[in-house]
């Protein structure tokens, strides 16, 4: 495709346009993390604790040592003497007084105590896998055990066993925000006041590719270079320099395709620092790759928070105040993004779309003997909308208020925006009631009574669910862009955000097609480098790539302009003041003549009689926030569900997502997007659950055990856009990658409690299992009886 036959209109933004990664990830020429090798490898196996919380009196090694193939074996004690050491936490957090929060500090590898089931112990490097695993099975562990926690509240309490000496009754952080005495003050005066305690159930993140590393070491250079996945390579960089004690500049990480992530490849884990530390041990590559069990095990889990919420309404129905208090479950040891997610991600968005004029929140983020607890899909946003939205239904259902009626009540009007919440942040845009109502009159509510008595006719109990959401996306929009124009025609865009199935490639080059005209095809996007980004790059997370990697090709973008205007007079032999850019040229005004951009530069290229003080080059780089600061998609979902009484079995029969997310670049990647949040929204609703029994082992540890939600257990999803573009960048975009979660989760509960309420049942927590539903159902039944 050449720029003469470029088709600009069909390959811009607001285009449905293939995915670029599709045909090669099609063909099965993904390079997955586990494709890599290298000559000379050695593989690594690990030794995990067999129980939830010990004392190690013994790790005997001698046997493994001796074992055929094995080349090396290191405890803990060996990674802490090398000084290699776990990342502290990124998020500065206070308690409630204004101290900082406790720092309990995690090992690579246990050392003289072990506080969870699947923690590693020993890392063993042999010349195969199997090896590996065979000399693992032979090292003999002394663990004597001491009492376990699984309950934050429980592990809270003042005579429970001590996890970490600087965290007293195993208090990380008790945080508060917003203002006591404002609610005191609203519930003393309330008409109305609606309680519900909710779970916000853990989750096991399940993403379809392992977990895996290959580490490589170059002795003349004292330079290190992991191939793994990750969510950002730059920020990825500088963490793993800082556990292993160098400087970012000794360390390359490079990222290639990634099988999903959902939040968990943002951090660095234990074995790979154990991985990089054997490649210079050894000399020789080293690779790693876990299995599901481990992976069931070790990686970070998501969610795992418990609230108490409480609505204050007048008369009338209008919102006085909301006070939530909780308990997050962070697991054993502190992810570095294991705090944000329980405690400021619920007060920055718990606000929603609603006019809310006292807010009160209060978290204790408490350490178990369960897995640590880290960001997943929505990273708290999710649940502050799931909060919002069960208590406004159980405030119309002990007020007597219509549920759609006390949402219109309570909901901002177009002109009440721009509108300061109490989480600080100012809306800027969005029509949420016009919003709702489009979504109602596209489900068919009104038609929903003559379903649901067709429905009880038959047997089966059917339920009408409404989840309104707003949530605050791109609050970190600092990122990098460069563009560089490359010898054989091809135009790269380097930048930190990093593709693991958000359709980039495309996104980007649409956006830089648009502004530069540019041929779709002959963009290309470069991540997965942190060579490339020798300054400064972010991450995919947050729903920020479009709005932050977006904002930065364009300002980028702006200094491709201007260095061609610059050089447009030497290269037409024209006049600067009879110049202009258009359509991917610079072209003399008077005759239309003029010349593309990548013939520009290559012409630049060879240029031999290039005046002084001329650019050199098209190569242009912009780094920072401004233009992409936060956004606020807002949508919302409705979902018919159907439980069949005898069983006790949920079925969605119809789902609709009416979504406001700006400007849309891709409709099609929004589809997607929006899909997997949803169906990773219905998972937590109605099937995912951890089960940790008593001694802290880990009961739904395999897909036998543990339900994910299957193509047969979902209706075609409809999804509209209602778009509003935000004013808050300069391409109206708002973020989506989480939304569907944060719609999904509350409508398919409110389907739920709706389908049930004429047996007397006001609520039910997550997930809604067929066991969960039908025990209730039968309780009911015996209760009115």
């Amino acid at each position: 495709m050449t720029d003469q036959n470029f088709d600009r209109r069909r390959f811009g933004v607001g285009q449905s346009v293939p995915r670029k990664e599709d045909p090669a990830l099609l063909r099965g020429e993904g390079r997955y993390t586990d494709d890599l090798s290298a000559e000379g490898q050695v593989h690594l196996a690990f030794v995990s604790s067999p129980v939830a919380h010990g004392i190690v009196t013994s790790v005997d090694v001698t046997a493994a040592r001796a074992a055929e193939g094995v080349l090396g074996v290191w405890t803990g004690a060996d990674l802490a003497a090398a000084g290699c050491a776990m990342p502290a936490s990124g998020f500065k957090a206070f308690n409630r007084d204004g101290a900082p929060a406790a720092e309990p500090r995690r090992p690579v590898l246990a050392v003289d105590r072990v506080r969870y089931v699947g923690e590693p112990l020993v890392c063993i490097a042999a010349r195969t896998a199997m090896l590996a695993r065979d000399a693992a099975e032979l090292v003999d562990l002394d663990i004597e055990d001491l009492p376990v926690l699984i309950d934050p509240e429980e592990a809270f309490a003042p005579d429970a066993p001590q996890l970490f000496g600087n965290a007293p009754r195993n208090l990380v952080q008790d945080y508060f925000a917003g203002d006591d005495d404002a609610v005191d003050a609203a519930f003393a005066g309330a008409a109305h006041v609606a309680r519900l305690r909710l779970e916000d159930p853990r989750i096991i993140i399940n993403p379809m590719e392992l977990r895996a590393c290959l580490a490589e070491y170059d002795a003349a250079r004292d330079h290190y270079t992991i191939s793994t996945q990750s969510q950002g390579v730059f920020p990825f960089h500088v963490e793993v320099a800082g556990c292993l004690g160098v400087s970012p500049a000794q360390v390359t990480v490079l990222t290639g395709s990634v099988g999903g992530s959902f939040g968990m490849r943002i951090v660095t884990f234990p074995e790979q620092i154990c991985a990089l530390h054997a490649a210079k041990a050894l000399g020789r590559p080293v690779k790693w790759l876990e299995d599901r069990t481990q992976s069931f095990l070790s990686d970070c889990h998501g969610r795992a928070n418990r609230y108490d919420v409480a609505l204050a309404l007048d008369g009338e129905g209008r919102m006085l105040g909301l006070r939530v208090t909780g308990f997050a479950n962070l697991g054993a040891y502190v992810n570095p993004n294991g705090l944000p997610s329980p405690t400021l991600n619920i007060t920055t968005n718990i606000n929603s779309m609603y006019r809310l004029p006292a807010l009160s929140v209060a978290v204790k983020c408490v350490l178990t003997n369960t897995s640590p607890v880290g960001a997943y899909r929505g990273a708290g946003r999710q649940a502050a909308n799931y909060l919002m939205e069960r208590i406004i239904d159980e405030a119309a259902r002990l007020s007597g208020i219509d549920r759609i009626a006390l949402r219109r009540i309570n909901q901002l009007r177009p002109d009440e925006l721009p509108y300061r919440a109490l989480s600080g942040l100012t809306y800027d845009s969005g029509d949420f009631t016009a919003l709702m109502e489009d979504a109602m009159a596209r489900a068919d509510v009104a038609g929903f009574p003559a379903r649901r008595d067709a429905a009880r006719r038959e047997g089966r109990l059917l339920g009408l669910g409404i989840g309104c959401f707003l949530e605050a996306t791109s609050l970190n929009g600092k990122e990098h862009g460069r563009i560089r124009f490359e010898e054989n025609g091809d135009v790269s865009f380097i930048t930190g955000t990093l593709d693991y199935g958000q359709g980039h490639a495309g996104t980007f080059a649409q956006i830089l097609g648009q502004k530069l005209g540019l041929p779709y095809d002959r963009i290309r996007l470069v991540q997965g480098d942190s060579d490339e980004l020798p300054d400064y790059g972010g991450y995919t997370g947050g729903s920020r790539s479009v709005i932050a990697s977006g904002n930065a090709a364009l300002k980028a973008g702006d200094g491709v302009i201007d260095k061609a205007l610059q050089l447009a007079g030497w290269a037409l032999g024209t006049a600067a003041n009879d110049i202009r850019f258009r359509d991917g040229r610079v072209e003399v005004v008077s005759t239309g003549e003029g010349i593309d951009l990548i013939a520009l530069a290559a012409r630049l290229r060879d240029a031999t009689d290039l005046p002084a003080g001329l650019p050199t080059s098209l190569e242009s780089g912009f780094t920072g926030s401004d233009g992409a600061g936060p956004t606020y998609p807002n949508g919302c979902h409705i979902c018919e569900l159907e439980i069949d009484e005898a069983t006790g079995v949920a079925r969605i029969t119809r789902y609709l997502a009416m979504n406001d997310v700006g400007r849309v670049v891709n409709p099609m990647v929004l589809q997607g997007q929006v899909h997997g949040g949803v169906v990773q929204g219905i998972g937590q609703a109605l099937y995912e659950r951890v089960v940790y029994d008593d001694s802290g082992q880990l009961l739904s540890g395999s897909f036998t055990d543990y339900c994910l939600p299957r193509a047969d257990d979902l209706p075609p999803l409809d999804v509209f856009e209602r778009a509003t573009a935000t004013t808050l960048n300069e391409m109206g975009v708002k973020g989506v990658g989480e939304s569907g979660c944060a719609g999904s989760l509350t409508c398919v509960m409110n389907a739920v409690v709706d389908a049930l309420s004429p047996l007397g049942i006001a609520h039910i927590d997550m997930p809604a299992t067929p066991e969960r539903l039908w025990r209730a159902i039968r309780e009911a039944r015996r209760a009115s009886a």
